[in-house]
């Protein structure tokens, strides 16, 4: 199988990971990210959607999630978070992802259009994963 996901998780691609522990999901940085510090979360194993991701691994996978939340307020300052998946339709990789967004007031987003930015450089990159792996211990 020629997952992107899959073989981040792997260590096969590079990627600049905030969430890489003993349990089933694996995050890193969007390398096209809607703000500074915007993580995908992955299991670990390849599913394609929630519908597919089995019940026991639910609250370990979500758990993660509520961590990255939390880390996008106590690390970056952020005011709040954005959390959303796809499912098949405007699912850029067929493998469960899910978005954690930094967010604040009147940052832009609106609605699902959703603007693109950028990291200066792979080094800006690097220190915002940094930032976010530590305050997940």
């Amino acid at each position: 199988m020629d997952c992107a996901f899959c073989e981040i998780v792997a260590g096969r691609r590079p990627a600049h990971v905030v969430l890489d522990d003993d349990g089933p999901a694996v995050a890193f940085l969007d390398t096209r990210p809607l703000f500074k510090g915007h993580t995908l979360l992955v299991p670990r194993e390849h599913y394609e959607t929630l519908p597919d991701l089995p019940p026991e691994l639910l609250a370990p996978y979500f758990g993660a999630a509520q961590r990255l939340a939390e880390a996008m307020e106590t690390v970056l300052g952020a005011a709040g978070s954005f959390v959303a998946m796809n499912n098949r339709v405007s699912q850029s990789v067929p493998h469960l992802h899910t978005h954690v967004v930094p967010r604040n007031r009147k940052d832009g987003l609106r609605g699902f259009f959703w603007p693109r930015t950028k990291y200066a450089s792979d080094d800006e990159a690097r220190e915002y994963a940094k930032r976010l792996r530590e305050a997940l211990g």
